[in-house]
């Protein structure tokens, strides 16, 4: 092996959290950077297709992946990250990470379990949950709740499916005619749908079927599902030297080469940027195709001005939300259609294959 190979390998990668955009990256640099992931859990999940794992608990055995399976060259390392300087990550535990080049890809805080085999058996559970009740109260009428709800009205019609939000419309953050047809299609498949209202969920005793909305209306259901949003996993560095690089949002502010503004050696990637975008998967995918030619061109000792910059993805791109196995509702830069046509695309895998196959995994095949 050559030495200017010797030395691209030499260069200390620590890749902070491992969702879509950090466990891309990491499979990406593996053999050209010494690359550590940092991630509190052992797996990569696809995260579009948990929600078809909660009425199919064996579609997770593809969407849960062990960050072994595709990372088979690179440290991983299973903690969180609770401080950071301009040369180290502090881990949980205690232990130190060196680095050359940092990208923290912390993205949103979600309360799941530390091994693959504890998150199917988590499938397993709601799964149960689903199957065993008659009616079903679901809260927060975003993305994830509308896609539940179809996911569970689809294949389950005859339960009870209440979907309360608390805003004027379904999904805001695409367009009107996309949330209106979307509000029809739930109702076409009797599920129940109240706007501009909220449930308090600590006024609900354990086991009690009843809850208030704050319009005052009761409702009877079984069992619930939250689905409102979860907070931005940025907290830990409001402690740190980068606290001053975050907005009054807690995302992380960074330039169009997608480092944090002011650190030629920190990057950001997915839903923890600033960048006024859409916050899917898809963005986040090219955030880490961005960073891997980046880090490559300046481990290489490229020059910066020949850095790759990154586009915002804009705000009328192609946003594509499932609703049950065959249809979904797209918002295309024109038009707005619904039905199995946009279902084609993204409703029968969730591109659960073609994520796969892009980590270098068989897209049908699961390896214990």
């Amino acid at each position: 092996m050559d030495t200017e190979l010797m030395n691209l390998k030499n260069r200390r990668v620590v890749v902070i959290g491992g969702g879509v955009a950090g466990s891309l990256l990491a499979k990406s640099l593996q053999f050209h950077a010494d690359v550590t992931l940092l991630d509190p859990k052992e797996y990569f999940e696809i995260p579009w297709a948990s929600l078809r794992a909660m009425v199919e608990p064996s579609f997770a055995e593809r969407s849960v992946i062990n960050h072994r399976d595709y990372l088979t060259n690179g440290r991983i390392i299973t903690s969180r990250a609770i401080n950071v300087t301009d040369k180290e990550v502090l881990t949980a535990e205690g232990r130190a990470l060196v680095y050359d080049y940092l990208v923290i890809a912390t993205g949103h805080l979600y309360s799941v379990p530390r091994t693959r085999t504890e998150r199917l058996s988590q499938y397993e559970t709601e799964n149960e949950k689903i199957r065993s009740a008659g009616s079903i109260l679901i809260i927060g009428g975003g993305p994830t709740g509308v896609e539940l709800t179809g996911e569970i009205a689809v294949d389950f019609p005859e339960k009870e499916v209440t979907l309360v939000h608390n805003g004027s419309r379904l999904m805001q953050f695409i367009g009107p005619k996309a949330s209106n047809k979307t509000l029809d299609w739930l109702r076409s498949k009797r599920v129940e749908v109240k706007l501009e209202q909220s449930v308090n969920l600590n006024s609900v005793s354990d086991g009690s079927r009843t809850y208030q909305t704050s319009a005052g209306e009761t409702i009877e259901a079984d069992c619930h599902f939250l689905c409102t949003g979860s907070p931005l996993g940025s907290a830990w560095l409001k402690e740190t030297f980068l606290k001053d690089k975050l907005d009054i949002h807690g995302r992380l502010m960074v330039d169009k080469n997608l480092r944090v503004k002011d650190h030629s050696n920190i990057f950001a990637i997915g839903d923890i940027t600033d960048i006024p975008e859409i916050k899917q998967g898809y963005p986040a995918q090219k955030h880490a195709e961005v960073v891997a030619t980046n880090l490559k061109l300046l481990m290489g000792g490229g020059k910066e001005s020949k850095m790759a910059t990154y586009e915002p993805q804009s705000m009328k791109a192609i946003v594509s939300v499932s609703l049950g196995r065959r249809e979904a509702v797209a918002q295309l830069p024109f038009t707005t259609t619904i039905g199995h046509i946009p279902g084609m695309i993204k409703s029968r895998d969730l591109f659960v294959g073609k994520t796969r196959k892009r980590i270098g995994l068989d897209p049908h095949i699961v390896h214990e």
